[in-house]
């Protein structure tokens, strides 16, 4: 898979710009003009990654916390998110989103200003583990919601305990807001049982996982049956912003083959899809890794994009519809099969896959009618589409040269 960005960078020298002082304060400012071009026919609004080392000047002299991201044209300071996403302690990139044009340009300054605050806004990415509901790890930004299910969970089920749940597969929250909602869901579903469950002007979650993928789980598909891992037995929270979220979730080892799973789940704000990067290692290796999307009840629709790479499921749910979907590089793909069957959970889509250097990378992504982010399944494909496009045409992110 393609990196989500990429830098090129065309720096000779940064140059000092001005210096002042007051009786108060001292500041100074020093710019770089960055450019993000877009490729592809339609706008775009994405998160951009510059690289600590390739800004290593500007931070030589500079508090990593005065750096501020200007758009060149409005004039208004966006938001930004370090992120070290090695957990060395060093920090990798600054994190800004982007909106730019159908096939152009848009330019940004990067400015050294510790006298200007940084942008505050309502609508974030965040993921936590919830022990007071077991131990669900919840996700989410201003567009979706995702959870999974922890250890506690499964020793619950194991041990016939009241309110467990056996199952790796991702479970869909159906929001509505732009605005985070995990941690007001499960302290009213704490006061009332069951709150979650019905929709209260916020959105609600109706989505069954049970023994199924749900969204975006993998499994082994060997002998007409998909094989797979109990829930997570450790995670790692990464990264929590107002850009992205990231976190890695651990599996003991599962199936015959004895894989051990290592899963690093990456959320912009602004999407409507989780990257997935799955690290594998198995004992003997594995015939394939299959992605899975529930079909349910079997009401929905089905789509294989083989060519495109992605591969959809459009279903009604309650007095609506909700589009589910995987995006993949189409080379990792041997075939994909609308798979029926009359075991409760396993009727699924079935993306069998031929992962590369046993690291299998894709998104899974959804989107529910009533959040008005998609109509009918159309949008929804075009959607996906979209989000092939994406992945295949990152936006460009170049430091052209310093303000004078």
């Amino acid at each position: 898979m393609k990196k989500f960005s990429k830098v090129v960078l065309i720096l000779n020298s940064i140059v000092v710009l001005s210096f002042f002082s007051s009786c108060k304060n001292k500041k100074e400012i020093r710019e770089l003009t960055l450019v993000v071009v877009n490729n592809l026919d339609f706008a775009r609004n994405e998160v951009v990654a510059i690289k600590s080392a390739d800004i290593s000047e500007v931070l030589k002299h500079s508090r990593q916390e005065s750096i501020r991201i200007q758009n060149q044209t409005t004039k208004e300071y966006i938001t930004t998110q370090w992120i070290d996403n090695d957990q060395d302690g060093v920090m990798d990139e600054l994190l800004f989103q982007s909106e730019a044009p159908a096939n152009a340009s848009v330019k940004y300054v990067l400015v050294i200003d510790s006298l200007i605050n940084a942008k505050e806004t309502t609508a974030v990415t965040f993921s936590r583990l919830v022990p007071e509901r077991t131990d669900d790890y919840t996700w989410e930004n201003d567009k979706v919601a995702f959870r999974t299910y922890g250890p506690e969970a499964q020793r619950r089920i194991e041990q016939n305990e009241y309110g467990g749940t056996l199952s790796s597969g991702i479970d869909l929250w159906l929001k509505r807001v732009n605005y985070s909602i995990i941690d007001k869901w499960y302290a009213k579903n704490i006061e009332t049982e069951g709150y979650y469950h019905i929709d209260h002007g916020e959105g609600y979650d109706p989505y069954h996982v049970g023994k199924s993928r749900g969204t975006g789980g993998i499994g082994i598909w060997e002998n007409d049956s998909l094989y797979v891992s109990k829930n997570f037995i450790a995670y790692k929270t990464i990264a929590r912003g107002p850009l992205r979220t990231v976190f890695e979730l651990d599996y003991a080892p599962w199936s015959n083959y004895k894989i051990k799973e290592t899963k690093r789940v990456t959320l912009d704000l602004g999407s409507n899809f989780s990257k997935f990067e799955i690290k594998l290692n198995s004992e003997e290796e594995a015939p394939n890794y299959t992605i899975g999307i529930t079909k349910h009840d079997g009401k929905g629709e089905v789509k294989l994009n083989n060519q495109e790479g992605w591969f959809r499921h459009w279903e009604p749910i309650d007095d609506a519809f909700i589009g589910e979907g995987i995006v993949i590089d189409n080379s990792l793909v041997k075939e994909s099969i609308n798979h029926d069957s009359k075991t409760p959970d396993q009727s699924q889509v079935l993306i069998v896959t031929q992962p590369k250097e046993n690291t299998l990378s894709y998104y899974v992504g959804f989107a529910w009618t009533k959040s008005g982010q998609v109509f009918n399944v159309e949008d929804w494909d075009k959607m996906l589409d979209k989000q092939s496009m994406i992945v295949k045409s990152p936006l460009v992110l170049s430091i052209v040269k310093t303000s004078k």
